[in-house]
């Protein structure tokens, strides 16, 4: 069994579900890798989540507020970089300058010149593995989706919907945080925060934007600032976007419809994607997480959506059986087995069985920055390559 042992830069949700990820690692007995965390790194150690990694995490023997201090450890081989957006850029280009393997956040730079900086320094370093995180991509049913597209099962593509809803900025009295500031989040708004995720099946089937009619919307203009004050909402709470789309493989063209909101009222965490094309159409949406609609049908036949309930069917195999449902936590699982597996052996067992690449992540860069433009000038914007 080969160790990676890892630190963590950033201890807050995501640093800590992958400690419990790698707490959790007999759970997928037959992998031949597995993480150890041995350093974390928090801007304050002085908080109750450094206390909670210390309790659990027993391999734990590194805890700093510097970065620098983590990187140059040499036991540390891997880092998992889980900061605010505009950190990006300095973080991973300093972890790949220090020679670790990297798993990032997305969306991988706080704009399009970060992003570029960031491959530039892989470019630079072809000894590091890079990938960046989205479970979303691993549940049973996103999977199934995968294969069908590797199998060319949809026939022509028609068209394409997809989107990440939630309703976690609805409250106008919720307190502002670094996500609506530009500084910290960046001019993207809500695109950079959740559309990665919702780009993850398009980007890797191969279908491209070509280009993007953008409608964004800053609904909340104010938030309590926690000091008895107001401060203003700088960054986009809500988008729209509308591209046309270029199968990279057949060369047909289809519209792609992606919502991403952070104000959607009756919306919780729902990742959703739609796909209709000329021999099969699917369905799926976290609100139902185990169910796939699947709609398949020959020349002159009747139509006839169905309903498959999925259970525990996961790239990676699991002890709990197949008949269980499946969850957010095993996502996250599923989602490290890949980037282990894929560091381990060099390749993803299948196309959509490995983690998003810093490929994928320029593609959805290039995507918001045209968006931006697009809803500056109110017109259709094409997307750079």
């Amino acid at each position: 069994m080969r160790t990676v042992r890892f630190g963590i830069i950033g201890c807050g949700m995501m640093g800590r579900e992958f400690a419990s990820a790698a707490a959790r690692w007999l759970h997928v007995p037959e992998l031949t890798v597995r993480p150890e965390i041995v350093a974390i790194c928090n801007r304050t150690l002085d908080v109750p989540k450094i206390a909670w990694f210390r309790e659990n995490v027993p391999t734990l023997r590194q805890v700093t507020s510097d970065y620098r201090e983590l990187l140059a450890n040499p036991e540390v081989e891997a880092v998992y970089v889980a900061v605010p957006h505009h950190l990006h850029e300095e973080l991973y280009v300093a972890a790949l300058e220090a020679g670790k393997h990297l798993m990032g956040e997305k969306p991988f730079g706080i704009d399009r010149k970060a992003n570029e900086a960031i491959v530039g320094a892989i470019e630079r370093h072809p000894e590091c593995f890079v990938r960046c995180a989205s479970q979303f991509l691993f549940f049973p049913a996103v999977q199934r989706i995968g294969r069908m597209i590797e199998a060319g099962a949809f026939g022509r593509i028609i068209e394409v919907n997809a989107g990440f809803l939630h309703s976690s900025d609805l409250n106008p009295q919720k307190p502002i945080n670094w996500k609506r500031m530009f500084r910290y989040n960046g001019e993207y708004g809500c695109m950079g925060d959740l559309g990665p995720h919702a780009c993850t099946i398009p980007f890797r089937a191969g279908w491209l934007p070509k280009n993007v009619r953008a409608v964004l919307t800053d609904i909340v203009r104010e938030r309590p600032d926690g000091e008895g004050g107001m401060a203003p909402c700088e960054t986009w709470d809500n988008a729209v976007l509308l591209c046309e789309m270029q199968d990279a493989v057949s060369g047909g063209e289809f519209p792609f419809n992606l919502r991403i909101e952070r104000i959607s009222p009756g919306e919780k965490n729902n990742w959703y994607v739609e796909i209709y094309g000329t021999r099969a159409s699917v369905r799926y949406s976290l609100k139902d997480a185990n169910a796939l609609e699947l709609l398949e049908y020959a020349p002159g036949g009747e139509q006839h959506w169905r309903r498959i309930d999925m259970g525990h069917e996961v790239t990676y195999p699991s002890i709990t059986p197949e008949i269980f449902q499946f969850g957010v936590s095993d996502a996250i699982l599923q989602m490290w087995a890949a980037f282990l597996v894929e560091l381990d052996t060099g390749h993803a067992p299948a196309p959509f069985a490995g983690c998003v690449t810093p490929a994928e992540s320029a593609l959805w860069h290039g995507l918001f920055t045209a968006a931006l433009e697009s809803q500056a000038r109110t017109t259709t914007v094409a997307v750079a390559p």
